[in-house]
């Protein structure tokens, strides 16, 4: 009896949990495209890139995703590719006369980098997904990653 008991109020609780989780992603679609809001970053739609891509010379796009995600998935034309384990030691490179926007698939860990350079004084944007912008209707850049020159032995190929 005890368990059953134990039982129904778990069904219960996981009712409840499944049923907030899909009005909060029903309710904000922002939301939904990030997973959780874990971060405090604005999550850009697809309008809102485009609008600051328009004008390149003012943002500057850091894809916070392993290189094999990047040329899975697609991404932006131009981008500076830092993951975000990474971020914190590389924010010398990273100029502050710019607005940046943070890339990631479905933009959860692009908002923890937007966050964090927020934190570090930078002008951030915002953040997105980029399967997201994609579904939205923006055109993503397929990358091929380049084969070593045939002449070249592979120890000469990787140091290019």
């Amino acid at each position: 009896m005890r368990t059953l008991l134990i039982l129904s109020i778990l069904a219960a609780c996981t009712a409840v949990a499944s049923a907030t989780d899909k009005a909060d992603k029903t309710s904000s679609p922002q939301l939904a495209a990030a997973g959780t809001a874990d971060f405090k970053a604005h999550v850009l739609s697809r309008a809102e890139l485009d609008k600051l891509l328009a004008h390149p010379e003012r943002v500057l796009v850091i894809d916070v995703r392993r290189p094999d995600e990047v040329t899975a998935i697609g991404g932006l034309p131009v981008f500076l590719s830092v993951q975000v384990s990474d971020l914190e030691k590389r924010l010398a490179w990273i100029p502050k006369d710019r607005s940046i926007i943070t890339v990631s698939n479905h933009a959860k860990r692009a908002g923890k980098a937007a966050d964090l350079l927020a934190s570090k004084g930078f002008d951030v944007a915002g953040a997105v997904g980029v399967q997201t912008y994609e579904e939205q209707g923006g055109t993503l850049t397929k990358l091929a990653i380049p084969h070593p020159h045939p002449g070249l032995a592979p120890a000469q190929a990787s140091s290019r």
